[in-house]
């Protein structure tokens, strides 16, 4: 059985990165197209119909995130993973960029490496092989999207997100391993809050790489939160090396975790996207 290469969408307007980009999937045994304006790019994601895109956010004619919109509301492309590549730092931006139902989120100067594990565990987790993070091995996607609408004609639940912020500061010191490691041990510990405290029934899954987001009682949220928040708070530091601790704090890259809870009086909530759009918004 001849084995049909993945199909990659990029669309970038810097032709140097294009080009680099390009031929550096193709050695992987990637099939390539690529775009260099924003417009062109969305004609490209409906007639080459790639597996997967990588996009720039900065174009010369409409941004990534316009690109994107219009990917996600055509039901040809809807589903289509997109990993924003860009030069965007600010929380705002990647926030944006997950609202719109991003896969990922990579900033440049970037590994190539790195891109390279991030396009393929996007392709695993779009091939349907798995509906489970591959780091954390957590539910995401559609089982998170399937649980998070079951909640919608009820009132007795309450959400509590999680997120990890920092991580990609860290990751550029301590590199992908090390990160991944990070993302494993915090999964660990809120399920193991989760099984001390919590109910039989409660639900974790991610709703970004680092937005954790945890289905449980109003009577429980408030609990959960501050156990939680106590355990994180408390074991971060000790993902650094000793030397490193003061001068990671100090130089502003230091992990921290941000939450937010949600209650159905919060809001109208009705479909999945304004249950995790209003989750995003929550967290302090």
């Amino acid at each position: 059985m001849v084995e049909v290469e993945p199909r990659l969408l990029i669309v970038e307007d810097d032709l140097d990165i294009a080009d680099m980009l390009s031929a550096y999937f193709r050695v992987q045994g990637y099939e390539v197209f690529t775009a260099n304006w924003g417009e062109d790019g969305v004609k490209a994601g409906q007639t080459a119909r790639p597996e997967l895109i990588i996009l720039d956010i900065r174009l010369p004619d409409i941004d990534g995130y316009e690109v994107a919109r219009r990917l996600r509301s055509n039901r040809r492309t809807q589903d289509i993973p997109i990993i924003f590549l860009t030069d965007k730092r600010k929380r705002t931006d990647r926030l944006t960029g997950l609202g719109l139902g991003a896969d990922d989120y990579i900033t440049k100067p970037f590994d190539l490496q790195e891109l390279r594990l991030r396009v393929r565990n996007s392709l695993r987790r779009a091939s349907q092989d798995t509906l489970t993070n591959p780091v954390t091995t957590l539910p995401e996607g559609t089982l998170v999207d399937e649980r998070l609408t079951e909640c919608l004609p009820k009132t007795d639940w309450a959400m509590l997100v999680v997120s990890l912020e920092n991580l990609e500061g860290f990751r550029e010191i301590y590199g992908f391993v090390a990160s991944d490691d990070v993302q494993r041990a915090v999964s660990l510990m809120i399920q193991n809050v989760m099984r001390r405290i919590g109910n039989p029934g409660d639900f974790l899954g991610h709703l970004g790489p680092t937005d954790f987001v945890l289905v449980t009682s109003p009577e429980k949220a408030p609990l959960l939160k501050e156990r939680i928040r106590t355990q994180l708070e408390q074991s971060l530091e000790y993902f650094y090396p000793i030397k490193d601790r003061e001068q990671a704090a100090s130089g502003g890259k230091w992990l921290a975790v941000e939450f937010g809870e949600l209650l159905p009086s919060d809001g109208n909530f009705t479909d999945c996207g304004r249950l995790k759009s209003a989750l995003l918004v929550k967290r302090s």
